[in-house]
């Protein structure tokens, strides 16, 4: 007679804690694009300087990188075990 095993559980492949920094981490992702949002001119033939500002050109992208550097932290980072 063949016994199955039913004491198995069904566990995903990250802790909670690391599904909850990789929500921050897309959080971060996702407001630095919005940092990069905006600066366009209302009339086509005007050039608007505002495209150039220091959010989007230097904040915005390194906000990006940070939230993508902290996904990879995220993923990475060893699940507290359970006793």
């Amino acid at each position: 007679m063949i016994k199955k095993n039913d004491d198995k559980k069904f566990e995903f492949a990250l802790g909670k804690e690391n599904y909850i920094l990789l929500a921050i981490g897309f959080a971060i992702i996702i407001f630095g694009f919005i940092l990069m949002m905006g600066g366009r001119s209302d009339d086509p033939s005007v050039f608007n300087e505002e495209i150039f500002s220091f959010r989007r050109i230097t904040l915005a992208p390194v906000m990006v990188l940070f939230g993508f550097l902290f996904e990879i932290y995220a993923i990475m980072k060893k699940p507290k075990e359970n006793k």
